[in-house]
């Protein structure tokens, strides 16, 4: 696979380097870059691997991995653009930065693969989706896929569905950490200690996951498992249709996919 620069080391950067030394890549193939020296100096001190100049990483590496906030991706591709020749794969981590927008401000023939990951890759529970642009071939796709899942799992879409993509897993995390609040605050309400409140709902959360992920079974056949009839659980599920929870949450997620739609119209 030849050389890596992993190109704005922050916590995905990182969990990303950390991920890629784990799954047995040698630092000698590793390079990084940071904004600023004392984080440079961290990573190369905890790593092992080289720290670099953005320049200098760009020169040096096979595959160059973009992690940059949106914001910051104009100016990086400018600064490293004539290090990068055809043969070089760039991957993007950045949110909303179609592949087109990135193969016009790169030399012609330079391969590019759009990611979108997620925060549990910090415990290798990663979701990422990965879309490869007009130069990119089936060998280069693997490559992004292969990098990514040194911290999680990985699918690969049509760049059209990444706006879902985002909405979906990019942005997931949070609305289950969202519902896991709401169920602590529901322990605390009927009386019980915050801590075992929230055990008990934490717990109960990687049960459930680990449930859906080894049994296979469709999670209403799995809900209805735990649904007796006239029971404590048809009660509750009841306040939540009530509620229209479901529509909520689809609502709540075609927002997101809407945003994302609209970051992504400002890089066309």
């Amino acid at each position: 696979m030849g050389t890596v620069a992993i190109l704005g080391a922050g916590v995905m950067g990182e969990t990303l380097l950390s991920g890629l030394v784990r799954s047995g890549r040698s630092v000698d193939d590793l390079v990084v870059t940071a904004r600023r020296p004392e984080r440079a100096a961290d990573l190369v001190e905890r790593y092992g691997v080289r720290a670099l100049s953005n320049v200098e990483a760009a020169r040096a590496a096979d595959t160059v991995v973009l992690v940059v906030k949106p914001q910051d991706m104009a100016l990086l591709v400018e600064e490293i653009s004539d290090q990068l020749s055809p043969g070089n794969l760039v991957v993007s981590l950045a949110a909303g930065i179609p592949t087109a927008w990135l193969e016009a401000r790169l030399p012609a023939g330079v391969a590019v693969v759009r990611v979108m990951p997620n925060t549990p890759a910090l415990v290798d529970q990663g979701m990422a989706a990965v879309s490869p642009g007009r130069s990119a071939d089936a060998a280069h796709t693997e490559e992004a896929s292969e990098l990514l899942r040194s911290c999680g799992r990985v699918v690969q879409v049509a760049e059209k569905h990444q706006d879902a993509v985002t909405a979906i897993s990019g942005s997931g995390p949070a609305y289950i950490f969202y519902v896991v609040e709401a169920m602590i605050e529901a322990g605390v309400v009927l009386g019980l200690p915050r801590p075992t409140a929230t055990e008990l709902v934490v717990q109960t959360l990687f049960g459930a996951a680990t449930m859906m992920r080894e049994t296979g079974q469709h999670p209403t056949v799995l809900r209805e498992q735990v649904t007796s009839p006239g029971g404590t659980t048809a009660a509750a599920l009841r306040q939540l249709d009530d509620h229209k929870v479901r529509a909520a949450f689809i609502t709540a997620m075609e927002a997101a996919a809407n945003r994302s739609h609209e970051l992504a119209s400002g890089h066309e």
